[in-house]
C-alpha cells in the first residue's frame, strides 16, 4: 500500500433512490410569506373624519346674517317694512355672537330708490318683485355700513307667536321696567312675546333693545337641552314664520357657534347708540334720523371687522 493511501477518501457507500415512503415522515420546510401591506384602518379614517368635522365647525370664517322682522303684512303678502333689524356675526373658532340693532327710522340711501327711512327697503323689494325684499334690505346693509352680508333671517312676527307656544314660552330678563313689566325674568307666552316686541312705548331705541331681548331669548331657548323635545313641533311653525337663504350645510355650524356663545356668555348685543344719530323732520313731515357715520363705522368696525 502506498503510504498516501490512508489520507484518500474512503469510497463511497452505495446510494440507494429515495422514495415517498422516505419522505412521509419527514417534515417540509416553511416557505416565508410576503408580509401584505395594511389597508387604512378604521381608526385611522375616524381620526380623519373627526379632524374634518372640527375644521367645519370651527374654521375662523365670520358668518354674517341679517335679520329681518316684519310685521302686519297684506293677507298672501310679504310686502311690509322691516321694523326689526340687526346684524347678527357669528365667528365659529372663537364662539362670539355679536348683535347690532339699526334704527328702523335711520335715513339712508336705498340702492335704486334714493334716500328712505332704511325700513323701507324691504318694503320696496317685495313690492317691485316677490322674494326679492331680504335681497335689497341686504344691498342697502352692505352699501351703507360696508359689512360683507349676504344671508337673511326673515321672521313674520304675526306667525312667530305659534313657535313661542311651541318651545313652552320664553324668558326674558330686565333690568328695568319696559312694556308694562316691572324688572326682574318673566315668562312670556306667544301672545304676550309679540306684545313685547310690538310694544311703542318710548322712543326708537327701546324698540331695538325689545327685539334683541326677544331674539336672544328664542335663541336660548331653542338651544337649551331641556328644550329639545319640543323643538320638532316649534320647527314646523317656523317653517311658517321664517324664512332664510342660509345654506342647509352651514346650519350646524352656526347651530353650533351660538350654542357655544349661550353656554360661556359670548352674546355681545349692542345698539347704535343716540349720539350717533340726529333727529330731523323731512320736506315731507317725516321724523327720522340722521347717521353720524363717523361715531358708527368705529362700533361696526369693531364688532364686524373691516370687509
Amino acid at each position: 500500500m502506498d503510504k498516501y493511501d490512508s489520507y484518500l477518501d474512503p469510497a463511497p457507500e452505495p446510494t440507494q433512490p429515495i422514495t415517498s415512503r422516505d419522505l412521509a415522515g419527514k417534515t417540509q420546510p416553511s416557505i416565508p410569506q410576503k408580509k401584505r401591506g395594511r389597508p387604512l384602518g378604521c381608526s385611522r379614517l375616524v381620526i380623519w373624519v373627526f379632524v374634518l368635522l372640527l375644521a367645519y365647525a370651527f374654521a375662523p370664517f365670520r358668518s354674517n346674517v341679517l335679520i329681518l322682522g316684519i310685521d302686519r303684512t297684506p293677507e298672501g303678502s310679504d310686502v311690509g317694512r322691516s321694523d326689526t333689524i340687526i346684524l347678527l356675526g357669528l365667528q365659529p373658532f372663537t364662539g362670539q355672537a355679536n348683535l347690532l340693532s339699526i334704527p328702523r327710522d335711520l335715513w339712508v340711501p336705498i340702492p335704486g330708490y334714493g334716500e328712505h327711512r332704511i325700513n323701507a327697503a324691504h318694503a320696496f323689494g317685495e313690492g317691485a318683485l316677490r322674494g326679492s325684499g331680504p335681497q335689497l334690505a341686504l344691498a342697502t346693509v352692505r352699501s351703507n355700513f360696508g359689512v360683507g352680508v349676504s344671508h337673511y333671517l326673515r321672521i313674520r312676527l304675526e306667525g312667530f307667536a305659534a313657535v313661542i307656544d311651541a318651545l313652552g314660552g320664553v324668558e326674558i330678563t330686565l333690568e328695568r321696567a319696559a312694556a308694562g313689566y316691572p324688572a326682574g325674568t318673566h315668562g312670556l307666552n306667544g301672545e304676550q312675546a309679540l306684545a313685547f316686541v310690538r310694544d311703542r312705548t318710548g322712543d326708537d331705541f327701546f324698540r331695538m333693545q325689545h327685539g334683541q331681548l326677544f331674539i336672544i331669548a328664542v335663541i336660548k331657548k331653542m338651544l337649551n337641552p331641556l328644550s329639545w323635545l319640543r323643538v320638532p313641533g316649534a320647527m314646523l311653525a317656523l317653517v311658517q314664520a321664517v324664512d332664510t337663504n342660509i345654506p342647509v350645510w352651514d346650519w350646524p355650524r352656526l347651530s353650533i357657534a351660538l350654542l357655544r356663545a349661550v353656554l360661556f356668555d359670548g352674546i355681545n348685543a349692542v345698539t347704535i347708540p343716540r349720539e350717533a344719530v340726529t333727529p330731523w323732520v323731512t320736506n315731507a313731515g317725516a321724523q327720522v334720523l340722521l347717521p353720524n357715520w363717523d361715531l358708527i363705522l368705529p362700533i361696526v368696525r369693531e364688532l364686524f371687522g373691516l370687509f
